[in-house]
């Protein structure tokens, strides 16, 4: 358990190309062997997938995850939704909204899930469904890209810098979690593209600053 600085393809935003919960991690085709053997290290994680969305290894984009279900962007495979569901047992399914990066317009625990405006209810009930958590809908520091600036574990979430009080107090409410305002890769903002999480450990991208790091630390309780 712990805290670490890690890059993904020589890039500090490892957030792009992973997603992981607190038994899998879930990375796209051709990742390294050595590399997937470190992240997984550092995550405690025994259950590893190699797999695309959409085509693409953008997986932390095109995903929304917790230890219940995972969502996936609406031009995702049938090859891809099976691939995970079989190898998590989780529910999978694809997000019924034309706006594919699902990981930029959701972020959800084990105990809620904040979703972005621009669906406009739209999709409530299935992410509700999929992910077995209840929905509210909110911006951050006025901005509709909820999955991109807020971080969530059951352990703690990270929030955009410019959150208002009140818009922590919601996440709180909502994620049963405590909050804490804080940045990413030398003053990055959106975090979702920095940061993977579970409730066991964090790994930030690899420009991370030691004061940063002190911050997502306190924010997850790691």
């Amino acid at each position: 358990m712990g805290i670490y600085k890690y890059d993904i393809y020589k890039s500090p935003n490892l957030g792009l190309f992973v997603r992981a919960n607190n038994s899998t991690l879930i990375l796209p085709f051709g990742f390294a062997e050595t590399k997937m053997t470190k992240l997984r290290s550092y995550l405690e994680v025994e259950n590893v997938i190699f797999t695309s969305i959409g085509g693409t290894r953008l997986i932390g984009a095109m995903a929304v995850m917790n230890n219940k279900g995972i969502l996936l962007s609406s031009i995702s495979s049938d090859e891809e939704i099976e691939v995970l569901r079989r190898s998590t047992g989780l529910n999978v399914e694809r997000l019924s909204s034309r706006f594919t990066a699902v990981g930029n317009l959701v972020s959800a625990n084990d105990k809620g899930a904040l979703v972005s405006p621009i669906f406009k209810g739209e999709v409530d009930r299935q992410i509700q469904d999929v992910l077995g958590v209840p929905v509210i809908t909110c911006t951050v520091a006025g901005y509709y890209q909820i999955g991109s600036m807020i971080v969530a574990t059951d352990t703690g979430a990270a929030v955009h810098p410019k959150a208002s009080e009140e818009e922590l107090a919601m996440i709180a409410e909502t994620l049963k979690v405590e909050t804490e305002p804080v940045t990413v890769n030398g003053g990055m903002p959106y975090l979702s593209s920095g940061l993977l999480a579970n409730s066991k450990s964090v790994i930030a991208g690899s420009l991370t600053s030691g004061p940063e790091l002190i911050m997502i630390s306190r924010a997850f309780k790691v």
